[in-house]
């Protein structure tokens, strides 16, 4: 069976964003699939596709299913030829391409999980709510120093190009702003990355697809494909 890809990204402020960026920049055919993170995920029909009921989820052009970042990042540069969001395997590019998304995907996007907690947890005991919070903080600020100490004089994450260094760093980077975790002044190098990044094309086409809206994109995007129709087709 082939047919297109089927990206299952969240909202709001889904890590996912960044990944329906990599699928418009690459410009090859796919559909999309919206999934309500507070509604739609925590239940057992959505485990039929992800166990770990989280997203992104790929489906992929042969009907199989893939998650994790990483593993989708990974499925969407091994399919760019023209290197749109990538680099030559091997290459010195590609091995910082490669070094960025592993320290996003892993400590800079776990320093939040103690603020998410906190916000899912609203109506715990005011002095859990404030360990977490100031746990998370000091966490984030700590990833931010680390962050804004390896970007380096290129424009984008991994040389002049917007890649998948970049797309995984857009959907997580405005959590901060969200939780209200740092100050935004005091990284300089990261404020002048996320306008540049967020002036991209593909970018603002996917924070308008997760905010409702209907925008003209490239074409590549065939349109949605409802959460039930996918758990029906391809769940296990």
């Amino acid at each position: 069976m082939t047919m297109e890809p089927i990206l299952l990204y969240g909202f709001p402020a889904g890590s996912s964003m960044g990944l329906v960026a990599a699928f418009e920049r690459l410009g090859q055919p796919y559909r999309l699939c919206r999934v309500d993170m507070l509604a739609e995920m925590k239940n057992d029909a959505y485990a039929r596709l992800n166990g770990r009921q989280e997203t992104p989820v790929l489906i992929t052009d042969e009907g199989r299913v893939l998650t994790e970042t990483m593993a989708i990042a990974g499925w969407l540069a091994a399919r760019d030829p023209e290197r749109r969001i990538s680099f030559e395997p091997r290459s010195p590019d590609a091995d910082r391409m490669l070094q960025m998304m592993a320290f996003v995907n892993t400590g800079f996007t776990a320093a939040f999980s103690p603020l998410w907690a906190a916000f899912e947890m609203e109506n715990a005991a005011p002095a859990v709510l404030s360990v977490l919070r100031d746990h998370g903080r000091k966490a984030v600020k700590e990833r931010h120093d680390k962050l804004e100490a390896m970007i380096g004089n290129s424009p984008y994450l991994a040389g002049d190009h917007l890649t998948l260094a970049d797309t995984t760093l857009i959907g997580v980077a405005r959590w901060a702003e969200f939780h209200q975790a740092v100050d935004p002044a005091a990284y300089p190098k990261l404020a002048a990355w996320r306008r540049r990044v967020e002036a991209e094309p593909a970018v603002r086409f996917a924070q308008a697809i997760e905010d409702g809206a209907q925008p003209i994109g490239s074409g590549a995007c065939l349109g949605h494909v409802p959460l039930a129709e996918a758990i029906q087709r391809f769940g296990s």
